[in-house]
């Protein structure tokens, strides 16, 4: 049984070890600010909401620039997200949905549109994951839902061309440029995920994202209402 004054002696020991410990904590990782040396640190769970928005939407951007023009293979692999395929999936089936009338109504629903690109986006995914691709579940379903670009822009487009009285000549127009998101959107996919798939079996990897896009843009170049 220890005696009272080594339990002092213990206390003691234990105060003066803790007054010594003093120091500057700091977040491995995390770059120090050099253009400003006495300001703070910040990381992504103390900087502004104001700053964390502007760089999240500005590398939306840079992603939807590198489907646009698919010359970085990494640039959607390296950082996935899935913020721009939400955007785009509600874009487009907010555009596609059916008209209220049911004499107009030959469109699919919102959520119809929803569940086919998000669905189909997993099919393809999961597809891609059987036949040995070298990516991750959501980095091939982030290039999937970016690669939508053409396809909304197209729509948009086709949007524009419904204003008018339409005759055979509007329709081929909207037929071709239906057309040229849907091989604009494929191809960057396949720019984006052909290097991921074994080399011998690159056509069954290609053939899902090929009808994925297909149905897509026939959904594009079926829409006829204003």
């Amino acid at each position: 049984m220890s005696s009272p004054e080594t339990k002092i002696d213990m206390f003691d020991d234990e105060v003066s070890a803790s007054e010594s410990m003093h120091g500057e904590m700091t977040v491995s990782g995390v770059p120090r600010n050099i253009n400003q040396p006495g300001a703070p640190n910040f990381n992504t769970l103390d900087e502004p909401i104001k700053d964390t928005i502007l760089r999240d939407v500005r590398a939306v951007g840079v992603k939807f620039y590198h489907v646009l023009i698919p010359k970085e293979k990494n640039t959607l692999l390296k950082e996935w997200d899935l913020w721009g395929p939400l955007v785009l999936c509600t874009f487009m089936a907010t555009i596609l949905q059916g008209s209220s009338d049911d004499m107009y109504d030959g469109g699919p629903e919102f959520a119809q549109v929803f569940v086919i690109v998000w669905i189909g986006a997993l099919i393809v995914t999961l597809n891609s994951k059987l036949l040995g691709g070298n990516i991750s579940f959501f980095q091939s379903v982030c290039v999937l839902g970016y690669c939508l670009t053409p396809c909304a822009i197209a729509l948009l487009l086709c949007r524009i061309v419904l204003l008018a009285n339409q005759t055979t000549f509007l329709f081929l127009l909207r037929f071709l440029i239906s057309a040229t998101g849907f091989g604009w959107a494929t191809y960057a996919s396949i720019i984006f995920l052909g290097d991921s798939q074994p080399p011998n079996r690159k056509a069954l990897a290609v053939y899902p994202i090929f009808l994925f896009y297909f149905i897509i843009s026939w959904l594009v170049v079926s829409h006829s209402n204003v």
